[in-house]
């Protein structure tokens, strides 16, 4: 009898990374020199945000998505903080909401206006004050809209509900208080009823959110965790960490038993902190080292041994963070299933690294692209602070599917946004004339030059949102847009005489069919 070697059947196995060139990359950003183990990167389909560098005080840069070459040394910022900034993430259901945690002992909660920072923002729209030392950390729920959940150097996790009326909050609808040491990093389950910790004290904890109550605790000696992720439905725990050789590390968890871990894997010496990152609709798990310029992934699966190498990429470029596009920004005709903003401080550049699964033909695979969480929150803060939960709303990638985020929906989660309390961080006039004019809401003024089947359309062209296109302003940047607006032509040239020859062969088949019946007859 013959060996045979075990194969194992993946669609992903030949997931590569695809860099971008230099033109698509953002330039001359002075990203931040903190020794915090955090992202320091933020992305979401309009914008991306950056912590930078700065003197007296802590500021973020916010740049339109498209707005990439060089950046302008004096492009305003978002700069309320008092000490430097630590954390920003974007509000998953409000593309316009972003929240920093700061040196400063606060969190604030900005309002981005539609067309960009034109002028330096310095009135949040909430405050929350309640921690005693820095801030290091801050993660939105998932399915739950405006809760925030807050980390400090107090030990303390911070759970705020930005659904009252006060700009500055001080009380917050709770405090877990389980920790003896700094908490290093959060993560959330699908549906947001669990919240694994990992802390300085060695310890991972699993926790019920809402209540507070402590339901597991890890301390395994040989495996000293730094960064934590719930993988998914998979009733997994992942953690990054070292071992007790100083070697890097990583170890799975069974989430009802977390007593002694399911699998141990030693990577490598180095000592950058490994940032875990799991993609639940296609169960892969990437992980980049602080300061490595590779990025390993790997397949995960429900049965031993449960982790599966994949590939590398590889790179010369160190990265100091990592910013994850969320998957309903991912360029679906390139099959990209996961898109990474690398943080590389030694150019101060930011380049976006797309994960393309190679298949040769350019139609939607909906095998990669399964049904995802969107953008539309399953609860607000009342009902989930009343004791329901719900898994994510989800959404289609298909292209053509998701135009239900038209203006009449952001009129919506818009219109409530930009109320009275918060155009004082306005940065002038502009930005209400824009929501008058696309809203028509405000002032209860209707736009009768649209029609409501205008208003439910995007406009949207080869990927680009044409509200919030800045103009060019260099002549590389002229010669992209007219290589995108070229390469947009050829494609639907090529979709119509697809469509032609389509109809020509129905036409065909009519006539056969039509031939065919007289004889039959006879």
């Amino acid at each position: 009898m013959t060996w045979r070697p075990q194969y194992r059947s993946s669609k992903f196995r030949h997931v590569f990374g695809k860099a971008a060139t230099k033109e698509s990359c953002y330039d001359g950003v002075p990203i931040t020199r903190s020794v915090q183990d955090n992202n320091f990167c933020a992305v979401n389909p309009r914008f991306l945000a950056v912590i930078t560098e700065c003197a007296g005080g802590g500021a973020f840069l916010v740049l339109s998505v498209h707005h990439t070459g060089k950046v302008d040394p004096h492009q305003p910022r978002v700069s309320g903080h008092r000490g430097n900034v630590l954390d920003i993430k974007w509000n998953p259901f409000n593309d316009y909401c972003i929240a920093s945690c700061s040196e400063d002992t606060t969190v604030k909660v900005w309002d981005i206006p539609p067309h960009g920072v034109l002028k330096n923002l310095t009135v949040p729209w909430k405050e929350l004050q309640g921690h005693s030392r820095r801030v290091g950390l801050i993660e939105w729920h998932p399915t739950a809209n405006n809760i925030l959940f807050s980390t400090a150097y107090d030990y303390k996790v911070m759970i705020w509900n930005l659904d009252c009326p006060e700009q500055v909050i001080k009380n917050p609808v709770r405090t877990i208080s389980h920790h003896t040491d700094v908490v290093l990093s959060m993560s959330f389950n699908t549906d947001g009823s669990l919240l694994a910790t990992t802390c300085k004290d060695r310890k991972v904890r699993l926790m019920e959110p809402r209540s507070g109550n402590l339901l597991q605790e890890a301390n395994y000696k040989s495996h000293k965790a730094i960064k934590v992720l719930i993988l998914g439905n998979l009733k997994m725990l992942l953690t990054s960490g070292t071992s007790r050789w100083n070697d890097r590390q990583i170890a799975l968890w069974d989430q009802d038993d977390l007593s002694v871990p399911l699998l141990e894997d030693n990577l490598d010496g180095s000592s950058g902190v490994l940032f875990p990152f799991y993609d639940p609709d296609t169960h892969m798990l990437y992980l980049a080292g602080k300061g490595d310029g590779n990025i390993r992934y790997y397949e995960i699966s429900s049965e031993k041994p449960y982790i599966h190498y994949l590939t590398e990429y590889r790179s010369h470029l160190p990265q100091k963070g990592m910013g994850v596009m969320p998957k309903r920004g991912l360029d679906v005709s390139s099959c990209e299933v996961f898109r990474f903003y690398k943080l590389v401080t030694i150019k101060s550049l930011i380049e976006p690294l797309s994960m393309i699964v190679p298949r040769r033909s350019e139609s939607y695979q909906e095998d990669i692209y399964p049904m995802t969480a969107g953008n539309k929150p399953a609860l607000t803060a009342e009902e989930w602070l009343g004791g329901i939960d719900k898994g994510p709303v989800l959404m289609s990638l298909k292209p053509g599917s998701q135009v239900a985020e038209s203006y009449s929906e952001l009129s919506k989660g818009v219109g409530n946004l930009h109320d009275g309390r918060r155009s004082q961080s306005r940065p002038g006039m502009l930005q209400l004339a824009y929501i008058q004019d696309q809203l028509g809401t405000k002032d209860g003024k209707e736009d009768n030059g649209l029609t409501e089947g205008d208003r439910s359309r995007t406009p949207v062209s080869n990927g680009e949102d044409l509200t919030l296109c800045s103009p060019p302003r260099t002549e590389n940047e002229l010669r992209l847009k007219f290589h995108k607006q070229q390469e947009e032509i050829r494609r639907l040239r090529e979709l119509l005489n697809q469509r032609d020859v389509r109809i020509k062969q129905l036409e065909l088949e009519i006539k056969n069919i039509k031939n065919t019946q007289p004889q039959s007859s006879l």
